[in-house]
């Protein structure tokens, strides 16, 4: 039997336009401050019962590399509401989440954030949204619009108080004894094993039921609500988490009841890919698979993602990478003290990130270094001792090695350090510089671990 069911809100807008300050005043929350970098940086929902009813909200990242997130937000709500600081007005990512609220045809609200600030401007705010072809109640159109400052907790009560109503004329319905429809929203891996947030649009789902998303197919060991407390079963409009998938399902797909004769999860495999000079090699691990596509959309062209998964990095991560010459990067994934030890020993770099900002930065910059001009080449054919250091005994294999140069050690493809030349001799003799085919002698300022077989790549 259909039954009304608790409204499924979006929240879309900017970033840093308080989405999610505007949230932890609903919720009584303190996620905002509690954010890398002050931005969010997973999707997530919420559940709150306010004296008008129940409300789930799910939370969008504002930031432009989560656009696909936020577009699978807008697919799986009811209702959206577009935030828009009034000191800031309509920004980029205002429109795009105008596109996905219309595309999606739903019912929205406009709630104006930030209206305490000096610099606020609902007014001029309010004239671009028209201009965007926004028509608000009382002006000829019938988009209902909110003035909220959410640190003081005006206009809190009154957009609670609007989505219900907004609800009400629209009805929102489901049968809890009809099949599992559910969407999939982030997934991450704890202790537990894989976790799967999930939001239920029709049917139930309890603790031992046979589920699928497709060719991925799970038992329910667990499901837990928003606190992370365990539950027997969810129902419509309930935001939960579900333990039980070996293999992780892509975000926004579906999750029904299993269908007889559904095949198994499909293993995925890693080819060997073959990258171009001046390319990056990255082995990526995250902490939530929506990241890894917002991190893949916003990656320099010559970074060359080899492999990705979600949870912290492995020992077969760490041997991977000197197979291949990768470099390892982590975003919100833990890299363990044993594997970062191994990664030393194995001559393989593995980073850690908690912004989005740094890591890009991070692999600009490698692939930057990798496309230095090479003035020339010498291999390392043997190694002396000399004044408590150690001499490179080199043969330049082309180009000319210049006293002044920067070195570049390189075993394969795998970078070792970067230094500078002390001394440059052939013999007892000091060389200013070595052309190729000739042999010398380089002490090298700071002296980088190297050995025979090794190649030192003079730039600038």
């Amino acid at each position: 039997m259909k039954q009304v069911r608790p409204p499924i809100v979006t929240v879309l807008g900017h970033v840093d336009h308080g989405k999610t300050t505007l949230l932890d005043a609903i919720r009584k929350t303190g996620v905002a401050a509690r954010e890398a970098g002050g931005i969010t940086q997973g999707i997530g929902a919420s559940k709150v019962t306010s004296p008008e009813g129940s409300i789930t909200f799910i939370d969008t990242p504002g930031h432009a590399a989560f656009a696909k997130m936020r577009a699978r937000g807008a697919k799986v709500a009811d209702i959206a509401i577009l935030v828009v600081a009034a000191d800031d007005g309509v920004m980029p990512q205002t429109k795009e989440a105008l596109s996905y609220i219309k595309q999606n045809q739903l019912p929205m609200i406009v709630a104006f954030t930030k209206v305490d600030l000096p610099s606020a401007n609902v007014e001029k705010a309010r004239g671009q949204l028209m201009e965007e072809g926004i028509f608000f109640e009382g002006m000829g159109g019938s988009t209902p619009a909110v003035e909220i400052s959410a640190k003081a907790g005006k206009g809190v009560a009154e957009l609670v108080e609007t989505i219900m109503l907004l609800a009400g004329v629209t009805g929102f319905t489901a049968d809890s004894e009809n099949p599992l429809l559910a969407s999939v929203i982030e997934t991450n891996r704890d202790k537990r094993g894989t976790l799967v947030s999930a939001v239920i649009k029709d049917g139930k789902l309890k603790v031992g039921d046979e589920i699928s998303t497709g060719s991925i197919s799970a038992r329910v060991k667990g499901l837990f609500d928003q606190n992370n407390k365990p539950i027997k079963e969810a129902n419509p409009s309930d935001p939960v988490l579900v333990l039980g998938f070996s293999d992780i399902p892509e975000i926004g797909t579906e999750i029904t009841g299993k269908k007889a004769g559904q095949p198994a999860a499909v293993p995925v495999v890693y080819k060997k890919i073959k990258t171009q000079e001046g390319q990056l090699t990255l082995i990526v691990k995250v902490k939530s698979a929506g990241t890894v596509e917002a991190l893949s959309s916003v990656l320099p062209k010559d970074a060359v993602v080899l492999s990705s998964g979600v949870g912290e990095v492995t020992e077969s991560d760490v041997f991977l990478a000197k197979t291949t010459g990768a470099t390892i990067v982590s975003f919100e994934a833990r890299i363990p003290s044993s594997v970062k030890k191994l990664a030393e020993t194995e001559g393989v770099e593995a980073h850690e990130f908690k912004i989005i900002y740094d890591i890009v930065k991070f692999i600009e910059d490698k692939i930057a270094g990798s496309k230095l001009e090479v003035l020339g080449k010498a291999e390392v054919l043997a190694e002396f001792p000399f004044n408590k250091t150690k001499v490179a005994g080199c043969k330049v294999t082309e180009g000319r090695i210049h006293k002044t140069d920067k070195l570049v050690l390189m075993r394969g493809e795998q970078e070792l350090g970067v230094t500078k030349i002390a001394s440059l001799r052939r013999g007892r003799n000091d060389l200013v510089e070595a052309k190729a085919g000739e042999e010398c002698g380089i002490v090298m300022a700071p002296l980088l671990a190297f050995s025979k077989g090794d190649i030192l790549v003079a730039t600038k």
